[in-house]
């Protein structure tokens, strides 16, 4: 029998499956789906691999197998078939596809150790070949891992010397598995109990960052190691050393392998809700679809409503008729920020059936919900972009809401689209896919004008609510004042009839950079090709993209002038600001920053539904599809930061935002306003969005996407390349652009390409590596997918191409 295994680590250019000849003794155990430790390359080093398929064939001359991993395959059948596609549509390679399709606890780090056994155990007489393995165990007095062994005294997995003494429990074999993702406990910092007698002692040295890290410890008795090194500014090195000094000491929390366990009910019989006519309707119309599934093509539709028409409640209704002839349901959310209302909406409704997936969970909560939901304990899946790959046997429907969001786009590898694979999924199932947004994307509007999916409409708010009234404030002559006084006064009634607000302005910190007022330098990330921004709450210049932090310069290091100033503003800043003006207003503030710890997303929103704040300021997380009766007042800050992007989205993304954030207020019994402050009062989509006209919006930028050959009339390729030497990065650029080009005007002269030239992205510099791209307009296909292969194949087999990476995005991200 023969295997076909593919290794674990591979590069592009031997990612392919490898024979391997499967001993008598596997052949019972082994399947498609399991993982084995095979002999690799010339020196038969010992690799993990996963097997994808299991032929008959001549074998004698292939190299054994040394050992199966799994006792049951670790994939499915279909989830074999999801690597296989991940692999060859997204080009990544096939243990980057598998990671993907399966939670990081279950994809470990295994090492096969050996070991002496009890004493016992031992053979009276053992041979030459026994004793020599017997010494090598006792001398190394803990267990080895068995590759090592094996190489360190010749042997192969199978010799008889070692066989007969792992017969006879002189020598055991244990599995050391390390997990490759952080564990199901928070690590937290104290201070130690003899830390006060020990700085007396005068025996340790303290510095600055020293002192910040006990002054911060002696006002607060515990924080998280995150915390720590975010309020004083240093790393996990400095702490680890002040441990090993006796200062500090570390401690695991505790972290519930379940979230929201406690929180899922007995499953009820009925959600309680009652459609309006309309809503009723649209059920219909995707009830009638989905009873039709099994006739022909999976059906996919796109439930497309203004903002609180009432869309969740009527896929919340097409869920409860799916559930009943037996199978499961996925629904996907953009962003974590999301979750807790999504959960408390359908745990409500189906109680301990429902399943969570996302990032925000630990390794280990994620490897639960995955085991629960592959046996049928769970049948309902709520999650984000990766819950996606859920591994529900007998799948119905696919629900992916505010389908139109960038976050369903995975931005490392494998680089895949959320809704993409839900098609091949759906397609695989004869299940059907549900898309659902205020603001579709254009692919997908697109492709709904066209019929080539069903369009079902709700025109009119939930309870006939009327959409907020909108001002557009012109900030031209704003004189440097974040905030308008036609906000501020907005703000203020508000507050005294006792009302809830939301501020959006999607950029974190205090200010945007810091710069020189006598030479003009601004204090840049020594690691990226970006402006450090300014945090008050730790009183330091940070990086969003590679973390580096430093204390705020007081002299330009440039020209050493002390005349230094601050550009732009930041969440923090108008945190500040609206608590000058309003001393009164209890206010939060939800950005990256303030959600780092567990679950702070779902305690903070539930707070503000509570009533316990009057204002909320937050980035683009505030914006998307939470629900607050009491909101009636949206501003919007800087509404045009987007629009002005190089990305080809960026009108879309600016029009979706400010439709979805305006679309917050005026839920619930009260009438809604929103206010969106901008420089360019007269643009189209400030206007468009002000008035909620996705339609006008539509027609003006379909047209633009085809002046310009943009998606949907073409499929963007993005191939990239970094790394640390900027010559040699170039250099791969240009040889992948000469060499594409041949091959394109050559051999695959029949497909219609358009290849932009190599450049550099937006931001060139990234943690240290620098940046090309190139983007080819293409249609995706077959014959595209193997030039493609090839030419990854050919420029990583390279070796003047080993400094650099290389990988393809068909996402159009980051352009």
């Amino acid at each position: 029998m023969i295997a076909k295994v593919v290794v674990e680590n591979a590069a592009y250019s031997f990612d392919i499956a490898f024979s391997y000849q499967v001993p008598p003794a596997m052949q019972e155990d082994i399947r498609p789906g399991c993982r084995v430790l095979i002999p690799f390359g010339k020196s038969n080093r010992a690799r993990q691999g996963l097997v994808m398929s299991l032929e008959e064939g001549e074998e004698s001359k292939l190299k054994p197998i040394r050992m199966l991993l799994d006792l049951k395959p670790l994939l499915n059948e279909e989830q074999l078939w999801l690597t296989e596609y991940l692999h060859k549509r997204v080009f990544c390679t096939y243990y980057e596809a598998m990671r993907a399709v399966i939670p990081s606890g279950l994809t470990m780090k295994v090492k096969v150790m050996c070991s002496l056994g009890e004493q016992q155990a031992m053979p009276p007489e053992p041979s030459a070949a026994q004793q020599k393995i017997l010494e090598y165990l006792k001398e190394q007095k803990k267990p080895v891992y068995i590759g090592q062994l094996l190489m360190d005294l010749g042997l192969t997995k199978n010799a008889p010397a070692l066989k007969e003494l792992f017969r006879i429990g002189a020598v055991v074999f244990s599995e050391d598995v390390r997990e490759k993702t952080a564990d199901s406990k928070i690590v937290m910092v104290r201070l130690s109990d003899g830390y006060a007698d020990l700085l007396q002692s005068g025996k340790i040295r303290m510095t600055q960052v020293r002192k910040k890290v006990i002054s911060l410890l002696e006002e607060s008795p515990s924080a998280s190691l995150k915390e720590v090194c975010y309020y004083a500014g240093t790393t996990r090195q400095t702490l680890d050393k002040m441990e090993e000094a006796g200062i500090i000491s570390y401690y695991g929390r505790q972290i519930f392998r379940s979230p929201y366990a406690d929180r899922h009910q007995e499953e009820q019989t009925d959600s309680g809700v009652t459609l309006e006519p309309s809503q009723q309707m649209a059920l219909g119309t995707l009830w009638h679809l989905w009873e039709k599934k099994e006739e022909g093509p999976y059906p996919t539709a796109l439930l497309y409503g203004v903002t609180g028409s009432g869309k969740s409640q009527v896929y919340l209704k097409l869920i409860e008729q799916v559930r009943k002839k037996g199978e499961g349901v996925i629904i996907l959310v953009p962003e974590i920020s999301l979750t807790p209302q999504t959960v408390e909406l359908f745990g409500r409704r189906f109680g301990k059936k429902v399943a969570v997936l996302h990032s925000g969970l630990t390794m280990a909560e994620r490897a639960d919900e995955y085991k629960r939901i592959q046996q049928g304990l769970a049948d309902v899946v709520v999650g984000t972009r990766s819950a996606v790959f859920a591994p529900l046997k007998k799948l119905g429907l696919i629900v992916i809401d505010e389908e139109q969001e960038g976050a369903y786009a995975s931005q490392s590898a494998p680089r895949y689209h959320a809704r993409e694979i839900a098609k091949v999924r759906c397609r695989y199932h004869k299940a059907m896919l549900l898309l659902a947004s205020a603001t579709p994307s254009i692919e997908t509007f697109y492709q709904a004008q066209k019929g080539k999916i069903h369009l079902v409409t709700l025109s009119k708010r939930y309870l006939g609510n009327q959409l907020p009234k909108v001002q557009i404030v012109d900030m031209n002559q704003s004189y440097g004042f974040d905030i308008s006084q036609e906000l501020t006064a907005e703000l203020a009634d508000n507050l005294e009839s006792n009302q809830q607000s939301i501020i959006l302005l999607n950029r974190r910190g205090y200010h945007t950079a810091v710069k020189c007022n006598s030479c003009g330098e601004v204090i840049k990330c020594p690691n990226c090709s970006v402006a450090l921004t300014y945090h008050h709450a730790n009183r330091r210049m940070m990086c969003h993209y590679c973390g580096y932090s430093r204390d705020l310069e007081e002299r330009c290091p440039n020209c050493g002038s002390e005349l230094m100033g601050f550009n732009g503003s930041g969440t923090q800043r108008i945190e500040d600001e609206l608590g000058r003006i309003f001393p009164q207003a209890q206010i939060l503030r939800m950005d990256v920053d303030t959600t780092m710890s567990k679950l702070a997303h779902e305690v903070k929103f539930q707070e503000f539904a509570e009533g316990k704040y009057q204002i909320m300021v937050g980035t683009q997380m505030v914006a998307k599809g939470l629900n607050f009766p009491n909101v009636t007042l949206v501003g919007v800050l800087n509404a045009d930061q987007s629009i002005y992007s190089q990305d080809f989205r960026g009108c879309e993304r600016a029009f979706s935002l400010l439709t979805q954030v305006v679309g917050r207020c005026g839920r619930g019994t009260l009438p809604g306003r929103a206010l969106i402050q901008t420089t360019s009062p007269d643009h189209p989509v400030i206007r468009q969005a002000a008035m909620q006209d996705y339609d006008g919006f539509y027609r003006d930028e379909i047209k633009t996407r085809k002046l310009a050959l943009y998606p949907p009339f073409c499929t963007l390729c993005q191939v990239g390349f970094s790394g640390e030497n900027e010559e040699y990065v170039r250099h791969g650029a240009m040889w992948f652009a000469r060499e594409f080009q041949k091959k394109a005007s050559g051999e695959y002269k029949d497909l219609p390409i358009r290849m932009m030239n190599p450049c550099e992205p937006v931001i060139a510099r990234v943690a240290g590596k620098y940046r090309y791209c190139i983007v080819i307009k293409c249609r995706m296909e077959e014959r595209f997918s193997r030039l493609m292969w090839e030419m990854l194949r050919a420029f990583d087999s390279e070796k003047k191409h080993k400094e650099v990476h290389i990988w393809v995005d068909l996402n159009g991200n980051d352009l």
